[in-house]
């Protein structure tokens, strides 16, 4: 009975792990690394620049636990037709060789999918990641924005999934990736070099702490402006209801704290008072140490001033002291040039 009473139980758990494991898809989450941002970049600039063409190449990596690090790409001859995006061309003998040449050198970095410059999903990009399925298993589409014009991260990731709708015939569409940038240790110090020519090193912390809060904020108020989007266009009857969105919206509001408690409004005031009184504690600290320094280099410069001028007047006196000189020598030796004439 003990055994008949587990086995039901383990075929169970079973059965849900995969049901679970169907239905939030091969990758839970996409790691893309800076490297692979710079290549798409040089790629582009490299083909397609001041043109409405994109360009599309591949992505190595490997899989931990449901988390896929995108650690290297490369660039992939690829040409599409502006009136039919259905017709297009990709090298994949080309992509065949560099595949090869890049296992070479780091077995552990395997095809993990392609990426494309977009700036959105095209008609041609399923059949492209069905040719790119012929190589691996599982691809993941990355679309880089070369160009955002919007605040947030330039990476969309999709993977292509089977959708059967009543009535229709079975169809492939794409799902939406949860990603996120990622880096090394080296990696992070590589991409602190290259932003040293790009930041104004001028500009102090507080002025960069400020200008990150503000970005952060306009980054929360255009999330916010697509959630009241989606929820509009789902009253409306435009979109179907997700339920798992409308869970994780109502997460969101139970997690907001109560406003109305005049305890925590006083505590966030005392709190906000205590941040501006150190920010102004410091703004006056830091005008009262410019002003010493500035009356200390008008003080130093005076002093360069007045050794300067204590230079040139030596100078003046020594110069006036050898014309003297020299005037002395010449009038003595006149008289004794007219006595030799006159003893001749």
């Amino acid at each position: 009975d003990f055994v008949v009473w587990r086995l039901p139980c383990w075929l169970a758990g079973q059965m849900s792990t995969s049901m679970e494991a169907e239905q939030s898809g091969p990758h839970k989450k996409v790691v893309v690394h800076p490297i692979v941002l710079l290549s798409a970049v040089d790629h582009y600039n490299r083909v397609a620049k001041n043109t409405k063409k994109r360009v599309v190449g591949m992505l190595l990596g490997e899989t931990f636990k449901g988390v896929l690090d995108v650690t290297n790409s490369y660039a992939v001859p690829f040409e599409e037709d502006e009136r039919d995006p259905n017709i297009w061309f990709l090298d994949h003998s080309f992509h065949e060789s560099m595949f090869s040449m890049f296992k070479k050198v780091n077995a552990r970095e395997k095809l993990v999918g392609w990426y494309s410059t977009g700036p959105k999903i095209r008609p041609g990009d399923l059949q492209i990641d069905q040719l790119v399925r012929r190589y691996t298993s599982h691809p993941v589409m990355v679309i880089i924005d070369v160009k955002p014009k919007e605040l947030g991260i330039p990476t969309e990731a999709y993977y292509a999934v089977e959708e059967i709708l009543e009535g229709k015939q079975q169809q492939w569409t794409f799902k939406h990736v949860p990603s996120e940038i990622g880096a090394l240790e080296a990696e992070e110090v590589g991409v602190e070099h290259l932003l040293r020519d790009v930041k104004d090193m001028t500009i102090s912390t507080l002025a960069n702490q400020v200008a990150q809060k503000l970005g952060s904020l306009k980054g929360l108020a255009s999330r916010l402006s697509e959630i009241d989007a989606y929820l509009q266009n789902v009253q409306s009857g435009r979109m179907p209801v997700n339920h798992r969105i409308i869970y994780q919206l109502q997460d969101v509001f139970n997690l907001l704290p109560n406003l109305n408690v005049e305890e925590l409004v006083k505590a966030f005031a005392i709190k906000t008072n205590d941040m501006m009184l150190a920010v102004y504690l410091s703004s006056i600290i830091r005008s009262v140490v410019a002003l010493h320094n500035l009356i200390n280099n008008k003080l130093h410069n005076k002093e360069k001033e007045a050794a300067v001028d204590s230079e040139k007047d030596v100078k003046a006196i020594e110069s006036k002291a050898d014309k003297n000189e020299k005037s002395d020598g010449k009038a003595k030796s006149i008289p004794i040039d007219k006595e030799n004439k006159s003893n001749k």
